[in-house]
C-alpha cells in the first residue's frame, strides 16, 4: 500500500483515539446523594463508616459519584432513616435493619440475633449461605436496595445501675435495647425500651431508663455512660455481631451506571471489614480506661444466660409460627449457625480456650 495513505489514514484516526478519554468522561454523569446515618456524629467509627464510605466512592468514580453525609437528626430522626429512604426524601440510608422490627420483624437477622452468628459468620452467610438474597427480597418490598456496609463485632451487655445478680433482678428493670433482643429481655421479666442513639446518656441521667446497651467500650466511652451507670456487663450475648446495611431508594439505585453500583459494592465490602477492625483496634484501649474511671466490668450470671438462651429459642419457635418470611430466614440463618459453630468449636474455640486464659496467667506473672 502507499506508504502516504498509510500516514494519512493514522492521522485521520488519531483525532478519534485522543478524543476517547474525553468522550468516556463526559459519558460518566454527575451524580448527588444525600445520605443520613442513623448515628451521631461523636460515634466515629459509626458515623464516620458513612464517610468513609462516601469518600471511597468519589475516589473510584473520579469524584463524579458524590455523597453528602448527614449524621442523625440532620434531616430525620435516627430511627427513621428507612422511612426516608422508601419515600425518597433522602436517595440512601447507613442503619440497622433491626431498627425496623415494628414493619417487620423479618428485618431483625439481618443485623444481628440473640446467640447467632458473630461478624466474621455473618458475612458467610450473607455472600455465600443466602443471607443476601434473602434481605434483597424484604427490602425489595420496601423500595430498597441494600449493601452489607459494616459490623461492630461481639457487643458488650450494657450499663447498669444495679448488678445483676440472678433473672429476678431483671424483674421491671427499664432497659433500653433494640431488635428482637427486647422481645426476648420482656420474656425475662424486663421493660425494654427503644431508644434512638443520641437520647441514651439524657435518658439514664434521669432515670427514664435503667440501664442501656449500645455498642462495646470505644463508642461507650465517648458517650460518657461510664458517669451515669457503673456497672459494666459483658457479653451482649444479643448482638455478637451486629450488621449495618448502607440502604438505597431503588429508583435512586436503579437510575445509577453501572460503574457507580460497582464503586458502592466495593466500598461497603471494605467498610465490613474496615469497622470491625478499628472496633478490635479501639476498645481494648478504651476498655482499660473505662475501668480506671470507675467502670465495674461485670460477667452475666450463668442462670442469666441459660434463662435467655431458653427464651430466645421458644420466641424464635413463636414468631416463625406467626410470620412466613421470618421462618424461611430463621431457617436458613439456624442451619447455618449450625454449621458454623460446629467448626468454629474446633478452628477456633479450641484455639482461644487455652490461648487466652494462658496468655492472661502469663501477663499476670
Amino acid at each position: 500500500m502507499d506508504r502516504r495513505l498509510l500516514l494519512g489514514a493514522a492521522a485521520a484516526a488519531a483525532p478519534v483515539a485522543l478524543m476517547a478519554p474525553a468522550l468516556a468522561q463526559t459519558a460518566m454523569p454527575e451524580v448527588r446523594w444525600r445520605v443520613q446515618s442513623s448515628f451521631p456524629r461523636v460515634f466515629d467509627v459509626l458515623y464516620g463508616t458513612l464517610e468513609r464510605v462516601a469518600a471511597r466512592v468519589a475516589q473510584l468514580t473520579d469524584n463524579k459519584f458524590r455523597i453528602q453525609a448527614f449524621p442523625a437528626g440532620e434531616i430525620v430522626g435516627g430511627l427513621q432513616v428507612l422511612d426516608a429512604v422508601q419515600a425518597g426524601t433522602i436517595e440512601a440510608g447507613h442503619t440497622a435493619s433491626y431498627y425496623y422490627i415494628g414493619k417487620d420483624i423479618a428485618f431483625a437477622p439481618f443485623t444481628a440475633m440473640s446467640f447467632g452468628l458473630n461478624a466474621r459468620q455473618m458475612t458467610a452467610w450473607f455472600r455465600f449461605g443466602g443471607g443476601n438474597a434473602l434481605a434483597a427480597d424484604l427490602f425489595r418490598e420496601y423500595n430498597i436496595h441494600g449493601i452489607t456496609c459494616g459490623d461492630t463485632g461481639a457487643q458488650m451487655g450494657g450499663w447498669f445501675r444495679n448488678e445483676m445478680r440472678s433473672v429476678s433482678d431483671l424483674n421491671g428493670l427499664k432497659f433500653r435495647i433494640t431488635g428482637l433482643a427486647g422481645q426476648l429481655f420482656t420474656r425475662l421479666g424486663a421493660a425494654p425500651v427503644l431508644t434512638a442513639p443520641a437520647d441514651i446518656y439524657p435518658s439514664l441521667e434521669r432515670g427514664v431508663i435503667d440501664a442501656a446497651e449500645f455498642v462495646g467500650p470505644h463508642d461507650d466511652e465517648r458517650a460518657n455512660y461510664v458517669r451515669v451507670a457503673r456497672f459494666y456487663y459483658a457479653p451482649g450475648f444479643w448482638e455478637p455481631g451486629a450488621r449495618l446495611h448502607f440502604m438505597s431508594n431503588i429508583r435512586a439505585y436503579s437510575a445509577l451506571p453501572d460503574l457507580y453500583k460497582h464503586a458502592l459494592d466495593v466500598a461497603c465490602a471494605e467498610a465490613d471489614s474496615d469497622m470491625v477492625a478499628r472496633y478490635d483496634h479501639l476498645n481494648p484501649q478504651a476498655l482499660r480506661r473505662l475501668v480506671a474511671a470507675g467502670a465495674q466490668l461485670r460477667f452475666w450470671p450463668r442462670e442469666i444466660l441459660q434463662a435467655a438462651w431458653r427464651a430466645n429459642e421458644e420466641m424464635v419457635n413463636d414468631l416463625s409460627g406467626r410470620n412466613a418470611r421470618f421462618k424461611t430466614i430463621m431457617d436458613s440463618y439456624r442451619a447455618y449457625r449450625g454449621e458454623m459453630f460446629q467448626w468454629h468449636r474446633v478452628g477456633e474455640n479450641s484455639f482461644d480456650n487455652f490461648a487466652f486464659p494462658a496468655a492472661a496467667a502469663g501477663a499476670a506473672q
